[in-house]
């Protein structure tokens, strides 16, 4: 348990500079450390509102939140995050979307041809913002992620604003989308839900020191785009990982 803390501690740190809060990573370690993929969500969104909820703050009071510009993002997919996280799917179902949804994530951060610039893309439509966020939030609730790591590529290639502007905004998103995918996962009848926050509650405040340390340094110091590129680099490593586990399970088994 301490090898996996320390893990999420890390994990937290690096993701929390970039404003996300790690749930995509979170669920892949657990995933290869055997951990029932029924609490796999829960433990990953509860980890995930710990830091999301010091990034937001960090960069809040930092001024890198535009809340006027938030709520198109936020407006379906908070009710549909809630509704991705009420499914109930098998296992292979579920680490298989888990690693398509980290290879896309990741191909997508590295890739940025138009990332340099800054300022909005006047050709983006007012209803491209509510639907993403919803579709997004739907994914996030059914995996149990807040959706963060597929938004801020979205972002980048719409002009947003600045890094720091996209962070703090991918901050609050997944903080709002973690709780309603939580309130959904909860609702489900999962009596392993108790005993698996029990058994893993060092998790917690360990991802609490790694987004407290994480959340400071990307709202003031660290040079965003070198996190980007970490980030994205850590998330291909993991998906690797998901896809060689998610072979051996089937097709590399035995007939």
């Amino acid at each position: 348990m301490f090898g996996l803390a320390a893990a999420f501690f890390i994990t937290a740190l690096v993701y929390a500079s970039a404003g996300f809060g790690g749930g995509s990573t979170y669920n892949a370690l657990l995933v290869l450390a055997d951990t029932d993929y029924r609490a796999i969500p829960i433990l990953s969104l509860c980890c995930n509102i710990i830091v999301v909820a010091l990034g937001s703050w960090r960069f809040a009071r930092a001024g890198h939140i535009d809340w006027r510009r938030i709520w198109p993002l936020v407006i379906l997919s908070a009710p549909l995050a809630w509704l991705g996280g009420r499914l109930k799917v098998p296992e292979l179902m579920f680490v298989g979307l888990l690693a398509l949804s980290l290879l896309v994530s990741g191909l997508l951060m590295l890739w940025h041809p138009r990332w340099q610039r800054e300022g909005d893309d006047p050709r983006r439509g007012k209803w491209l913002e509510p639907v993403a966020g919803g579709g997004l939030g739907f994914l996030a609730g059914v995996v149990g992620i807040g959706g963060g790591i597929f938004l801020a590529p979205l972002l980048y290639m719409l002009r947003w604003g600045s890094e720091r502007a996209i962070a703090g905004t991918c901050a609050w998103f997944i903080l709002v989308n973690s709780i309603a995918g939580l309130a959904g996962q909860l609702s489900k009848d999962n009596a392993r839900v108790a005993t698996a926050l029990v058994d893993h509650w060092l998790l917690f405040p360990a991802v609490f020191g790694g987004g407290l340390i994480g959340s400071l340094l990307g709202s003031q110091r660290l040079n965003p785009k070198h996190i980007r590129v970490v980030t994205a680099v850590l998330v291909l490593y993991v998906a690797l990982r998901l896809w060689l586990r998610l072979y051996n399970e089937t097709l590399g088994a035995p007939s």
